[in-house]
């Protein structure tokens, strides 16, 4: 997707970010306690060793990784939440799939369906635009010019279905339930970044300049709201508009 790495890259800047205001600790915590609730075995629970490796990387410290396996695990008492999809479209029907970890639905679907109003989307019935998204082993990694044509060969060999390189950012996807091995093949060549699962979308729409950056800015509304994990959408970006986008952030 044009656009999408560099739309990568202003998000892992805006990461950095809620990280000061801790803001993606009360993410990552959810993740986890979440995933927990399958079982607090790393080794048998892939979510949860997603979900903690992601915590490692944000440098979350590790009593609080723990309280929130216990959390979920029900050893210690916290808030009951529940993973919800919520589908609708943004501007000119950009299909929108968001990913929402919430102790109060009613609460959660009134925001979601507020900001989507706001900007020119509305939210959809079950299933309207679920059927765009394939769920897909993701891993992003930046490595020197020289590294990202070796990079992405050893991500094919390891069991990659696709990589793409633009510039220094690697992007590499595969099935779910190969994630982890290309994953720790790619390690043991020296290659570590970011790994989750992502719904990546089948094909993607194309919108002029200003629907664009309205789309795009109601991404990030959504994405500020408490209750929210990610959002994914097929919004093809151009690098230009991308640039633009990324000198006024």
């Amino acid at each position: 997707m044009s656009g999408h790495s560099k739309w990568s890259t202003i998000k892992r800047k805006k990461q950095a970010e809620d990280a000061k205001r801790g803001k993606l600790f009360t993410k990552l915590v959810r993740e986890i306690t979440i995933a927990a609730g399958e079982g607090s075995d790393l080794e048998t629970n892939f979510k949860l060793r997603l979900a903690v490796d992601r915590a490692r990387v944000g440098n979350m410290p590790k009593g609080s990784i723990e309280r929130a396996i216990k959390r979920g695990t029900g050893e210690l008492k916290g808030q009951e939440l529940e993973e919800l999809y919520y589908e609708g479209y943004g501007p000119n029907g950009v299909a929108m799939l968001i990913q929402v970890l919430t102790d109060n639905r009613n609460r959660t679907v009134a925001d979601v369906r507020r900001l989507l109003s706001k900007h020119g989307g509305n939210l959809g019935a079950a299933g309207c635009v679920a059927w765009l998204f394939d769920l897909k082993g993701y891993i992003s990694i930046e490595v020197s010019d020289e590294d990202a044509e070796e990079l992405a060969l050893l991500a094919i060999e390891a069991g990659a279905e696709d990589v793409e390189a633009d510039g220094q950012l690697v992007e590499i996807y595969t099935h779910p339930a190969s994630l982890q091995m290309v994953k720790e093949a790619l390690q043991q060549q020296g290659f570590s970044g970011e790994s989750r699962l992502s719904m990546i979308p089948r094909s993607v729409t194309g919108l002029g300049r200003e629907k664009t950056l309205q789309t795009m800015r109601l991404i990030d509304a959504l994405e500020e709201l408490e209750d929210t994990q990610q959002v994914y959408s097929n919004l093809d970006i151009s690098d230009k508009v991308m640039m633009e986008y990324e000198a006024a952030a």
